[in-house]
């Protein structure tokens, strides 16, 4: 549901029909006279959903065959504002509703999963499209030769930018899915669709509070979309996933514990070697996690982040689990004292070659954690 996505009341309808249609949509907004920027607003709705606002809720809801109970549901799942019954939606509005509510009907969905749907979207789409807007209208509307206002700027921006957005959005998507379906069909059981067994790893600037205090907004701003840059690029080229960011801190997950150990190893890496950011520190655990509109819940997240708030500086602190799973897969030694003495053998002609490990893992003092009783973290380093 469009409207006033941000609350505010909605303005008249008729008066709001009268000027869109005295102004030909293709032509460039002007301004400079009383109301040209509520003009251009309703404009740039009009240019951007496609179509004239035409319906009231109630309306809407009759149009789809829901109930206005269900349809106010799904708007709200969505992050649309409540507006009343102002006449404030289209045509997309309606068939929206009925997508929905047909999915529902066909027994593919079940209502609540329907409404997890209309979440999981707005919230994403919505986090999406401020980003946008902010980041084009900011580096596009800085100073114009021109001299025109970013008020006369943005609709011929919108204008051009929104085919290609859109076609780029839904390829994305696209691709993602294919990835997200391929991982399930590879699941070993229904169960592990849901629950899954995953390497969950969260990387943390130390200090960052500190900064905050230190740094004017506009450099912590900059440090910290170099910090997610960062991430989001070193965990998506080996093979992780990008769970979420935090300001100063970003939750990964990989399907493989070596993925996610090359992942923790490589961010404290490049880290160390940008003089422009603080130490960082990452904290990786092995297990069960549940997962829920692309989040991830359990006590494998809880105590990966609780082995982020201790791991020394520049350091990668895992968990037992994340230990003996990188042995069984043949990355690091199950024990260091057989690997040392396959070595010797091998030196001394007496043994087969030794395996070949890419990781080392040496035990740390155990110690209580918050919640989750007594922890035996593992210092992960790359074998010499």
């Amino acid at each position: 549901m469009t409207a006033d996505d941000s609350g505010a009341a909605p303005r008249d309808m008729d008066t709001e029909d009268d000027a869109v249609r005295d102004v030909p949509v293709s032509d460039p907004p002007g301004v400079g006279d009383e109301g040209d920027e509520n003009n251009i607003a309703v404009r740039l709705e009009q240019l951007i959903l496609g179509a004239d606002r035409r319906y009231t809720p109630f309306q809407a809801a009759r149009g789809a065959g829901v109930s206005m109970d269900l349809a106010a549901r799904f708007w709200r799942a969505m992050g649309f504002a409540d507006i009343g019954q102002v006449k404030a939606l289209t045509e997309a509005d309606v068939l929206a509703l009925r997508r929905l509510a047909g999915l529902v009907e066909a027994g593919l969905l079940s209502e609540a999963m329907a409404i997890q749907v209309a979440r999981s979207t707005g919230q994403t789409t919505a986090r999406l499209a401020d980003w946008q807007i902010d980041s084009f209208l900011e580096g596009l509307t800085e100073p114009q030769d021109s001299g025109l206002t970013r008020t006369e700027i943005t609709y011929p921006l919108v204008e051009l930018l929104l085919p290609e957005l859109e076609e780029f959005l839904v390829y994305v998507w696209r691709r993602q899915l294919a990835a997200a379906t391929g991982r399930v069909v590879r699941a070993q059981d229904d169960a592990e669709m849901v629950d899954r067994r995953l390497a969950v790893g969260f990387a943390d600037l130390v200090g960052f509070t500190r900064l905050t205090r230190r740094l004017e907004e506009e450099e912590l701003g900059e440090l910290v979309e170099a910090f997610e840059t960062t991430c989001s690029d070193l965990v998506a080229a080996h093979g992780g996933r990008l769970i979420k960011t935090l300001g100063d801190e970003v939750l990964f997950a990989a399907d493989d514990a070596g993925i996610a150990a090359e992942i923790g190893l490589r961010l404290i890496e490049t880290m160390a070697h940008d003089e422009t950011m603080p130490e960082l520190r990452v904290g990786i655990a092995f297990g069960t996690v549940t997962t829920r509109m692309g989040d991830v819940f359990g006590t494998t997240v809880n105590l990966a982040s609780r082995l982020t708030s201790i791991a020394p500086k520049d350091t990668v602190l895992v968990d037992q689990a994340f230990a003996e799973e990188l042995g069984r897969i043949g990355d690091a030694p199950v024990s260091e004292a057989d690997a040392a003495a396959a070595e010797k053998a091998a030196e001394e002609g007496t043994g087969a070659p030794p395996p070949t490990y890419r990781f080392a893992l040496q035990p740390m003092w155990q110690r209580p954690v918050r919640g989750l009783g007594v922890v035996e973290p593992w210092l992960l380093s790359r074998r010499d």
